[in-house]
């Protein structure tokens, strides 16, 4: 069957910050000069906001420039941070590091604590009374190219196929959307973006990204137990000096807490289980007490871009761009990356403008929108700390107290002094095979503060149609078994958040294989980046399918 064909000036991968940003300044710019641009955003969860998982503290800096009203627009941001904390945890106590110790690039001060899927749902009301055409539950599936190699835009996924491969009964073809120019904005570790950055060489010059895996609950807490505005950060216990990370608790409004543990994805020890580590921290004796008589309401995971400055590849590319977390903009020590996502696709959005008003067809690569990334604040903002995450190689705390003093003298105007940049190293390298490592004896989830994890990808409302092709692609099926199993005792049991990977045997406990429970998936990306060998390869399921997250 052939596929409809709907075409624009603007196609926008993804309604994250950084693709509503890029579509609201795109018609802001249209409405002030009088000009006609159309701006599609295709989304692949079910709603806006329904794949998007974030802590989240936000800095205003990037929205009070787009739309400097939004205090008055009845944007969902209202709980200003009020109080700052940062722990250091021990296995049986800790004490917390008085705030005049940290650098002053990790202040919170007017910054604010929300749920970043209800902003987004926010943003894109306001992009489509600006004329923004905006289609959740299309999942972008397949980049088209020009005969000359330039990017056309997208063809979203069939629906209706089954795991044969086969149409299925109500079969409806994907749909190509062309646009002059293809914003690719489909956070870490995107499927079309990972496929870009290969075909257009966007890491030569570059080191490659890191990843973290990022670990959400939300909780309705006790009302005496509640402070608005407080946030806590912390390191140490239960994570060993070796293995970078660390855990936040974010009080909102409505007695509700958002508690959150980061682990590195370059560990070495492939018993680790990032999940059960962060079941692990909430038992501490100084974060239990938070959550005893609350009541868990949502849970979820993704991947946290984490290389900073060194490791955001070319941007710009013929008919197209990448923006926001899709090229990775994270201030890894300051916990935040949605201010420099927003102004990423604001600076894509003046470029791709600027192009369409002379004319533009897209054929050619927007270097000015490099050249803006490299002039403005997102380069300050992630240069100033670039060292902070290759510090950690050195351990948690050698590495912490590096990352410290270099810190502080940025913030003192003596960044001169640090000329050098440390490189890095793709996170799947650093897993060391199991014989070499010790296990790690986890406790049983008491169903109070601790949970498993199926229980808890129920809570993250994940949902599939099971008759399906498997979205998670194996390069060689034997490898499995062959390679993860033998050497690694199959770390993916246990870094993927949802239980979808599970070694399975025989009556008699013998010839085990490899069950993948796609259904579980809540697009975390955990095993693309982590597989040791790289042989697992995430790509989009069905439009609308994976978690659907209220309020995270």
């Amino acid at each position: 069957m052939a596929r409809d064909v709907m075409s624009y000036d603007v196609v926008i991968v993804g309604g994250g910050p950084a693709g509503l940003a890029a579509a609201i300044r795109l018609r802001q710019l249209a409405k002030k000069h009088q000009a006609e641009i159309s701006v599609c955003v295709i989304e692949k969860g079910s709603e806006i906001g329904a794949h998007i998982l974030s802590g989240a503290v936000i800095d205003p800096k990037a929205l009070d420039e787009l739309l400097p009203d939004w205090r008055q627009m009845g944007a969902p941001i209202a709980v200003e941070v009020t109080d700052n904390r940062h722990l250091i945890l021990t296995e049986s106590g800790g004490f917390e590091v008085p705030h005049l110790f940290l650098p002053p690039l990790m202040s919170n001060r007017g910054c604010y604590i929300v749920s970043l899927g209800n902003v987004c749902r926010w943003l894109a009301k306001q992009a489509e009374e600006l004329g923004v055409e905006i289609y959740p539950g299309f999942a972008a599936a397949e980049v088209l190219f020009h005969d000359d190699g330039a990017v056309k835009g997208v063809a979203t996924g069939d629906m209706g196929i089954g795991r044969d491969g086969q149409p299925k009964a109500g079969h409806t073809p994907g749909v190509e959307l062309h646009g002059k120019y293809t914003f690719f904005a489909e956070g870490a570790r995107g499927s079309l973006s990972k496929q870009l950055i290969d075909r257009f060489d966007l890491r030569r010059g570059r080191q490659p990204q890191k990843y973290g895996i990022g670990l959400k609950e939300l909780w309705e807490i006790e009302p005496a137990k509640a402070k608005p505005g407080l946030v806590l950060h912390s390191q140490g216990w239960p994570l060993d000096n070796d293995t970078g990370g660390g855990a936040f608790l974010y009080h909102l409004d409505a007695n509700q807490v958002a508690v959150g543990f980061v682990v590195h994805l370059d560990y070495a020890n492939p018993h680790l289980s990032p999940f059960e580590e962060f079941q692990r921290f909430k038992t501490h004796p100084l974060i239990r007490p938070t959550f005893e008589g609350g009541k868990r309401l949502a849970y979820g995971a993704r991947a946290i871009n984490e290389g900073g400055w060194q490791a955001v590849p070319r941007l710009a590319f013929a008919g197209g761009c990448l923006i926001g977390c899709a090229a990775g903009f994270v201030n890894l020590p300051r916990i935040k990356g949605t201010h420099n996502a927003m102004k990423s696709g604001m600076l894509a959005a003046e470029a791709a403008f600027a192009r369409l008003r002379a004319g533009g067809e897209g054929r050619e690569a927007m270097i000015e929108y490099q050249d803006a990334v490299d002039e403005s604040w997102i380069r300050d903002d992630l240069r100033a700390v670039r060292n902070v995450k290759p510090a950690l190689k050195w351990g948690m705390w050698p590495g912490s107290i590096y990352g410290g003093v270099e810190m502080w003298l940025q913030s003192l105007g003596f960044g001169f002094l640090i000329p050098w940049t440390f490189g890095l190293k793709p996170d799947h390298v650093g897993l060391r095979p199991a014989r070499d490592c010790a296990p790690i004896a986890y406790p049983k989830p008491d169903g109070k503060i601790s949970f498993d994890r199926l229980s808890s990808v129920f809570l993250s409302s994940t949902n599939h149609e099971e008759d399906q092709p498997v979205h998670l692609r194996l390069k060689d099926p034997a490898t499995p078994i062959a390679i993860n199993l033998a050497d690694y005792d199959a770390p993916e049991q246990r870094y993927c958040p949802a239980g979808v990977y599970e070694i399975v045997r025989d009556a008699a406990g013998a010839n085990p294989r490899l069950q993948i429970n796609a259904q579980n998936c809540v697009h975390c990306k955990t095993c693309d980046i982590k597989d040791p060998t790289q042989n697992i390869t995430w790509v989009v399921p069905e439009g609308g399918g994976g978690p659907n997250y209220p309020n995270m």
